[in-house]
């Protein structure tokens, strides 16, 4: 019996005695099947090949970036909070080994877990069990959980804090259930939004984007990045963080709203004549 996790996006299923017949998150349209096939693994393969090592860094006070050397599944980032002598893991990995475990407890352990949206739930219950934290995910989301725990803490409505100063914020568009962190008093008390990729953080870091899918480029409608937009005007933050390490350093705010009338202006039309 194995909890297996998919190659391609890296998210870990409930114990079997065969690999899964197929990953349900990477049949579906916004995310993808390997062109060479479905293909799975085990933690205990990944740890005993010794190719995977977790890099930790801390990008500013507070806030720890954690990312998997060589890149496994989609490659997204973690991010480890400090608020207040609360830890708080936003969004997940799938590679965890002792080392890992060792630093982190080092760091205070993790007190919470939460998630932007299902691509990276990865081997989200191994980290909750291992620091004994519950996971926070929108109920929106709940049918895309591909392993089960007493754990998860399945959370409705349009937010919810979970310490003083870090809120979850459902937006929708990725996902029904996609959501974002706020940390108000990251970046000197100025903020920083965490939004794994709910909104991007586009190659030149000025300017961010919105879509149902990535790796197929599929757009969002108008409507949705209006909504988005309405909703993140109302939140505190300077700087964002995305789930790709890419950041916004200052006026992010700004970016956003700059960024959400580009795209509507391109999806109506207006922004250009070829």
């Amino acid at each position: 019996m194995n909890y297996y996790i998919c190659e391609t996006c890296g998210a870990q299923y409930k114990k079997s005695m065969e690999e899964p017949k197929q990953c349900t998150i990477c049949s579906e349209e916004r995310q993808y099947v390997s062109v060479n096939g479905q293909t799975w693994t085990t933690l205990d393969k990944m740890i005993s090949s010794e190719i995977y090592k977790n890099n930790f860094n801390l990008e500013e006070d507070g806030l720890f970036s954690i990312t998997t050397s060589p890149t496994f599944g989609i490659g997204q980032t973690t991010y480890l909070i400090q608020e207040q002598g609360f830890n708080l893991l936003w969004d997940c990995i799938s590679y965890i080994d002792q080392e890992t475990i060792d630093k982190i407890e080092r760091l205070g352990g993790i007190d919470a877990i939460a998630l932007s949206h299902p691509h990276y739930y990865s081997s989200q219950v191994e980290w909750a069990e291992t620091f004994n934290a519950p996971i926070y995910i929108h109920e929106d989301d709940k049918k895309w959980v591909t392993r089960t725990s007493d754990k998860i803490i399945f959370w409705s409505g349009e937010s919810l804090t979970l310490q003083n100063g870090l809120t979850l914020y459902r937006m929708g568009g990725h996902f029904k259930g996609a959501t974002v962190l706020e940390w108000k008093n990251g970046y000197q008390q100025k903020g920083i939004l965490l939004v794994g990729d709910i909104i991007r953080v586009v190659a030149d870091r000025n300017w961010v984007t919105f879509m149902y899918s990535f790796p197929n480029f599929i757009p969002l409608p108008v409507e949705t990045v209006e909504r988005i937009l309405s909703q993140v005007e109302n939140l505190h933050f300077e700087r964002i963080y995305d789930a790709f390490l890419r950041i916004v350093k200052k006026d992010a705010k700004q970016s956003v709203h700059n960024s959400a009338v580009r795209y509507i202006n391109a999806i109506e039309g207006k922004l250009f004549t070829t």
